[in-house]
């Protein structure tokens, strides 16, 4: 182990001093609508959008530049893998209806309902809870989880919000978008469980999907478990962050850089705690399982957290308003949370 932690220690001090340095962070706005990345990992956007850390489980709501949300997620099974890459988000639908996919996991012994046949908008059979926002087959934001599904696996493709979350979720979406909603109007939509409504945005709005396992936030390095198997937990990958952030090789102390190589060990491992096999190449969006099993719990440690002064004041922001069990607003009297 120590033979191994050396070679880690040489391979991150040669990236470092080989000058891995990406993009510069953030953007120029341009007129129009981006969907393309907001820039280099770890990049601020500064137009609207969402962002979707996917290690992270979590999602924030930009708005010309500044964060006014974040929400804690639940994500895709590693065997229904969230894609990465840019979508957009143009309507809301509330109270939707599902129709379950042609997937071995439908038509599974235990599955109540049939690929192909629409699951009533309501219906204690419907996964989606009170609203979704499409953003791209076969992905969606949406609500019916349980609070603790949050902050791990728990869709088969989607991000994953409490009902109460994805209420709140909408309403500030529907106001990034230029379409205007009232609690009042909204709640009354919701009442009618069984009617489907869907709310054009008058200005779709980018959902940025990032695979980012290593970030630099609010001065303090993050290393998030490699959960989807992608081989980004490496020395490389790490040198690249803080070089991108101006964080020279003689600032960082051998205790850090001990620190560095030790987190990147305990995160470079899958769901199931077992170290990730890295190829030449790695798809840039993880492969869709054809089972029906899903791996549900992530064995061991989700994140490590480095404090390099060096990074003070640099980085993406701190989470604004994460709340795991639902926000302020509340649901008309009498729906429940579904699964």
């Amino acid at each position: 182990m120590a033979k191994q932690n050396r070679g880690r220690t040489v391979r991150f001090c040669l990236a470092l001093n080989a000058g891995l340095i990406l993009a510069a962070l953030g953007f120029a706005a341009t007129p129009g609508l981006r969907l393309e990345p907001a820039g280099a990992p770890g990049a601020v956007p500064q137009d609207t959008r969402v962002v979707v850390n996917i290690p992270a489980y979590r999602m924030d709501l930009f708005q010309d530049g500044k964060l006014v949300k974040s929400y804690r997620i639940g994500i895709g099974y590693p065997e229904f893998p969230l894609p990465i890459g840019v979508r957009t988000a143009d309507e809301i639908i509330i109270s939707p209806t599902w129709t379950p996919p042609n997937e071995a996991w439908v038509d599974s012994p235990r599955s109540k309902v049939k690929a192909g046949r629409k699951v009533a908008a309501g219906s204690k059979l419907n996964p989606l809870g009170p609203i979704k926002i499409p953003i791209g087959l076969p992905s969606l934001i949406h609500g019916g989880k349980m609070p603790g599904a949050i902050g791990g696996f728990a869709s088969h493709g989607c991000v994953g919000l409490t009902d109460a979350e994805v209420l709140d979720f909408a309403m500030r979406l529907a106001h990034a978008g230029g379409t205007g909603i009232s609690d009042q109007q909204m709640q009354e939509d919701l009442k009618n469980k069984r009617e489907t409504k869907a709310i054009k945005l008058n200005k779709p709005v980018p959902v940025e999907l990032r695979y980012e396992p290593i970030v630099v936030q609010d001065g303090r390095l993050h290393i998030y478990r490699d959960v989807y198997a992608q081989g980004t937990d490496t020395p490389d990958n790490a040198a690249a962050v803080l070089q991108a952030y101006g964080v020279a090789p003689d600032q960082l102390t051998p205790e850090q850089r001990r620190q560095v190589i030790t987190a990147l060990g305990k995160m470079e491992r899958d769901a199931n705690g077992n170290p990730v096999t890295r190829t030449a190449e790695v798809a840039s969006t993880p492969k869709k399982g054809t089972t029906p099993h899903v791996t549900r719990i992530i064995k061991g440690q989700k994140e490590v957290v480095i404090d390099i002064p060096a990074l003070k004041g640099k980085g993406y922001p701190d989470p604004v308003g994460f709340d795991v069990q639902g926000s302020q607003r509340k649901l008309p009297a009498g729906r429940r949370t579904r699964r």
